[in-house]
Parts: structure tokens; C-alpha cells; sequence
């Protein structure tokens, strides 16, 4: 049976989705499954360096007709194989983001799951990802640009005929207004990510910080999108969005003002 392909899109660079990609990915492996993390972000390649990764070969060279999917195939932690990009002005112009289709097809055949790390904005090469998928989860910070971008992003998969799952709002405090950046989206909130200041640099959170609150939100969200990836389950009414009050209460603070009524929604009145 060949494997699932989950794209991790968003609009605008730095939100978080390779981060995102590396620890859905480390939670999956840990889970059982033989996951491929591919970075194709072809302008700004950095799932390399993030995990500390010397590829003999990158997916730009594959891109290129320089190279075959099994010599790019590099160990990370957590036991996840990934294909790391480069960062060269060369690389970038010699790589065919058309060829990105025969590697996941490849990959699928090999993998329970793909994941797709995928640049910003809405050009071609970001196009092509969301085409491959299976499904789709968009990125977001809680900035009006990066939510702004993010609905664009989904409107041009929607537009391919891509599906998309849903999104997370990664970096997120309790001053985040979840309730409204929610409302800007047609498509359901999968989880809010906090910004967890204790949580180590070093990727993946969930293996190098397992106790972060970050970490508790990406285990979490793999573990609701393991039944859409394969039992068949629904974005929409199999997942109640992953958010914990508690991820957000510090305890240096004073909380009087927080109402934590169980019909108040919470610190976000979220679910009111």
C-alpha cells in the first residue's frame, strides 16, 4: 500500500514549517511508522542544517538529473530518513521543481509517510507540493501577514485541486486572539503551538525537549493526524483543535483575570 504524503505549506517564511515537518515526522517514526521528511524549499533549504545532516547528495541535484532518490537518502535523529536541499544561487536555478513528482512518487512507494517541507509564497515551485499531496497542513504565526499569506496559500490549493487538512498557529501566547485569526480561515484549526521560551533550539523538540509545551502540542497533533493519514478520519469532525490552557499559564504570573470556566473557552474563548 503506498504511504501517505502530508505537504507543510504557509505563506510567508519563518513560521515554522520545517520545524513543524521535523517533529510530525520524529512523533511518527517513534509511533512505528518509516517516515521521509523531503525539504523542498528550494529558494531557502534548511532542514540540513536545522538537524545537523551532510547529505552525499541533495534533492537539488536530483532536481537537476545530477543524482538518484537513493543516493540522496540521509539518516537524521529519531530514525527519520530525510532529503535535505542546498542553498546555492547555482543549485536553486538548476533544480526542476517538475522532477519533484517522480521523487515522491518514489518515496510513496517506500514510506508510510511523506512529509513535504515547502517554501514561502505562491510560485510554481511551492504549486507542486500542494499538487503531490494527499493533504495539505498550513502554518501560521499568530502576525496578520503570515495568516493573511496562509489563507492565499490555501486558496491556491484549493485552486490545484489540492486538500488541504487544516492549520496551526505556531509561537502562539496567551495573548494570542486564537478565536479571531480562526475566523479569517475556511478550513479547521488543527492545533495552536506554543511559544514555549524553556524548549531547546535543537530539533526535533519532541526528542530534545520532550517535557516543552511545544513538544506536548506536536505529539498531539501527530497523534490526531494519524487517524486522518490512515483510518480514514475527518479534519472536520474527527479533531477537536489541540490547544491546552495550561501550555500558556506562567507560573510566575497572576492569573486572577483568567476565567477558566468550562464555558468560557478557556484563556482563548475559543470554543464558546
Amino acid at each position: 500500500m503506498a504511504g501517505y504524503v502530508c505537504t507543510i505549506a504557509g505563506g510567508k517564511g519563518g513560521v515554522g514549517k520545517t520545524t513543524t515537518a521535523v517533529n510530525l515526522g520524529a512523533v511518527l517514526q517513534e509511533m512505528g511508522y518509516d517516515v521521509a521528511v523531503v525539504d523542498a524549499d528550494l529558494g531557502m533549504a534548511n532542514l540540513g542544517s536545522m538537524l545537523s545532516v551532510e547529505p552525499e547528495k541533495s534533492l537539488h541535484e536530483i532536481l537537476a538529473g545530477e543524482a538518484a532518490v537513493s543516493e540522496a537518502l540521509t539518516d537524521a535523529p529519531g530514525g527519520l530518513t530525510v532529503i535535505p536541499g542546498e542553498q546555492s544561487l547555482e543549485a536553486f536555478a538548476d533544480a526542476d521543481p517538475a522532477k519533484l513528482r517522480k521523487v515522491i512518487k518514489t518515496l510513496r512507494n517506500a514510506y508510510d509517510v511523506v512529509l513535504i517541507d515547502t517554501g514561502a509564497g505562491l510560485s510554481h515551485e511551492v504549486a507542486v507540493p500542494l499538487g503531490l499531496a494527499d493533504g495539505i497542513v498550513l502554518v501560521t504565526t499568530p502576525d496578520d501577514v503570515a495568516v493573511g499569506d496562509t489563507v492565499k496559500t490555501a486558496q491556491l490549493a484549493n485552486r490545484i485541486d489540492g486538500t488541504v487538512l487544516g492549520s496551526i498557529i505556531n509561537r502562539a501566547t496567551r495573548h494570542t486572539d486564537v478565536a479571531a485569526i480562526a475566523e479569517q480561515m475556511e478550513f479547521p484549526l488543527l492545533a495552536v503551538i506554543p511559544d514555549d521560551p524553556q524548549a531547546t533550539t535543537e530539533e526535533p523538540l519532541v526528542l530534545n525537549a520532550p517535557e516543552s509545551t511545544a513538544a506536548d502540542a506536536y505529539q498531539r497533533l501527530t497523534e490526531a493526524l494519524e487517524g486522518v493519514f490512515f483510518r480514514g478520519e475527518s479534519p472536520e469532525t474527527d479533531i477537536e483543535t489541540i490547544l491546552d490552557d495550561e501550555w500558556f499559564l506562567d507560573d510566575t504570573e497572576d492569573h486572577s483575570d483568567v476565567d477558566d470556566d468550562e464555558d468560557s473557552g478557556g484563556v482563548f474563548g475559543l470554543f464558546n
